[in-house]
């Protein structure tokens, strides 16, 4: 399978200035100033193949946004070496505009006042698609993405859901091969969030786009992807399939029941319980000792269930829990 991103040793510094303290320090800042230059990305390596669904994590600061901006060309690197489709972004980058799509989730390209079907016609043009293929191309994507029904409504009247449905069909209407998502479902509802990854899975399954994807939300990455690096303090840390960093991170849970009983009475090994009053019981479920399967029979023996709620730990756990390992083991 051919490679579609190559990056290597990529560095990005940047010029940052120190400001004086006190109202003196701010006179003095006018005329002076102190420069340090910092380390957004560090030496960084990897390679990503056609096809691929990958999540490119991190804490905020860790440089997801910054490798992006270098990636799409926006950002010229200090040093290393960038190739997306066999072209150098920054140098390329009108030419690499045609081949890939970016969806930005605080970020939009749809115009407030009009409808997304304006928009669209108008990147059609800039894309230089012609009318037959644009036609055909923006029929299969309401379909897939099911816009029909607000195709010509204005942007500023559209739920957030629609409106990130529309920001998907308006960077895949060219037929990028690669598209960069930046927190594509942040601030979504659960049902909008379901959607919005069930399409993106198959827009990758049906049409082999290759997807690069940042997220905090942890459901974005295990629903979505099938490898993730992983990122911290501009360094990668770990580059492994979604199922190798699920079993190396992922062991506890919190599993969140809402029962008959008023108080459970539970005592399993495996289990810690963080809550256990007025017919609410939570617990921190270690999947090395049990599975949450398991607790939830056991509950079942015991009372009747009316509600369960499952989480994951933070994506800033898993990464802070990484780091520790890396330090610990460097």
């Amino acid at each position: 399978m051919k490679q579609v991103i190559r990056v290597d040793k990529l560095t990005k510094r940047f010029i940052v200035r120190s400001h004086f303290p006190g109202v003196l320090g701010a006179l003095k800042g006018l005329f002076f100033s102190k420069r340090s230059e910092v380390a957004a990305i560090q030496e960084i390596s990897f390679a990503v193949h056609a096809g691929e669904r990958l999540a490119f994590i991190g804490p905020n600061g860790a440089g997801k946004s910054t490798t992006i901006k270098m990636l799409t060309g926006i950002l010229h690197p200090s040093d290393g070496g960038i190739e997306v489709l066999g072209m150098t972004p920054w140098k390329n980058r009108m030419a690499l505009g045609y081949r890939i799509g970016t969806v930005f989730g605080q970020r939009t390209q749809l115009w407030h006042h009009l409808p997304p079907s304006d928009t669209f016609s108008l990147l059609a043009k800039i894309y230089e698609i012609d009318e037959a293929t644009y036609q055909k191309r923006l029929k299969e994507l309401i379909e897939v993405f099911e816009i029909g029904p607000f195709f010509h409504k204005a942007v500023r009247q559209l739920s957030l859901g629609e409106r990130m449905r529309c920001e998907l069909v308006a960077s895949l209407l060219h037929q990028p091969e690669i598209l960069f998502l930046d927190e594509p479902t942040i601030g979504l509802d659960v049902n909008a969030k379901l959607k919005i990854r069930g399409l993106l899975k198959r827009l990758s399954e049906v049409y082999g786009t290759t997807l690069f994807l940042t997220s905090h939300d942890t459901a974005d990455i295990e629903q979505v992807c099938d490898r993730a690096i992983v990122l911290d303090q501009g360094k990668i840390i770990l580059d492994s399939s979604i199922k190798e960093l699920k079993k190396a991170t992922m062991k506890k849970k919190i599993l969140s029941l809402t029962t008959d009983e008023e108080k459970l009475v539970m005592d399993l090994p495996g289990i810690h319980v963080l809550e256990n009053r007025n017919y609410h019981f939570v617990c921190e479920v270690n999947l090395a000792d049990i599975s949450i399967d398991k607790v939830i029979q056991e509950t079942l023996k015991r009372t009747s269930l009316k509600d369960v709620t499952i989480e994951d730990p933070s994506m800033e756990e898993i990464i802070r829990n990484l780091y520790t390992r890396e330090n610990r083991h460097g």
